[in-house]
């Protein structure tokens, strides 16, 4: 039977977003078998979640319908023990909290982007300090452990510490580059599937800003540029964000929880002469 153009639309941009996938599975020495058995588990996940009969109980049959598995591998995925929460993406978090504090905060710096060294210990602005305020009870040495690992911070002669990085971005290890992946890649299909699906009449922002015949020293003073001004949108983002986060700012009204923020990122490839 042959497919619709909307069925066609959508298989031309699974095979686009699954190709830089795969790249990186295949990287990283991750089989086709085990990337089947992935998608196995995310199809009766999201059925089982998000697709079930208002007032009615889902079900492994329907399941089984919903994604074109057997009822047998339906229910074995439904015993298996669910995904508990990663602990790289708790680390991410307060990390992030931690520096974005050490940079706006002006009991750490000038309140103006200029974060000050810190000592360790002490009342005033001291890095502990500075950790208990923005990440609650973790300790101290561990995430400076992990500031200095990912390449964030340093530690003076003095026994200071000073900011490298105006994020938490790891540099030394794959993993956690990874973590990103999963959730920086999810959040945009997932924006783009409220805009196409849900077709509301106030859509997600989504943009995007793109010429294919720029030279290769154009493309590098792109990259120093796009860097430079998407830092400094983020942080005025962060800034507004953070004084209506209700674990930051306490005092903050309003009813229910949302997780809200705006993703920025640089692309390039080159393309072939004609």
């Amino acid at each position: 039977m042959a497919q619709s153009k909307h069925g066609q639309a959508l298989s031309h941009a699974t095979l686009q977003l699954l190709r830089p996938l795969v790249r990186i599975l295949l990287r990283n020495n991750v089989s086709h078998r085990t990337f089947a058995e992935l998608a196995k588990q995310v199809y009766v996940e999201v059925a089982n979640a998000e697709f079930g009969i208002h007032g009615k109980k889902q079900t492994v049959s329907r399941i089984a319908i919903l994604s074109g598995l057997t009822r047998k591998e339906v229910q074995r995925i439904l015993t298996l023990p669910p995904h508990s929460r990663s602990i790289t993406n708790e680390e991410y978090h307060r990390a992030s909290r931690v520096i974005t504090g050490w940079i706006r905060d002006s009991d750490f710096g000038d309140g103006k982007g200029h974060p000050r060294p810190l000592r360790m210990e002490g009342r005033g602005a001291s890095f502990s300090v500075l950790v208990k305020r923005y990440s609650g009870d973790i300790p101290v040495r561990a995430l400076l452990d992990e500031l200095l690992r990912v390449g964030a911070v340093k530690q003076l002669k003095d026994g200071r510490i000073c900011l490298l990085s105006r994020g938490y971005i790891p540099q030394k290890g794959s993993a956690e580059k990874l973590q990103v992946l999963g959730t920086d890649t999810a959040d945009l299909i997932s924006t783009i599937d409220h805009n196409v699906h849900l077709k509301p009449s106030k859509p997600r922002f989504q943009r995007k800003v793109m010429y294919d015949n720029v030279s290769l020293e154009t493309a590098k003073e792109f990259r120093t540029l796009a860097s430079a001004e998407g830092q400094e949108l983020l942080e005025k983002f962060d800034r507004w964000l953070s004084h209506r986060d209700r674990d930051m700012n306490p005092a903050s009204k309003g009813s229910g929880r949302v997780r809200v923020g705006l993703g920025i990122y640089h692309f390039e490839e080159q393309e072939q002469s004609d």
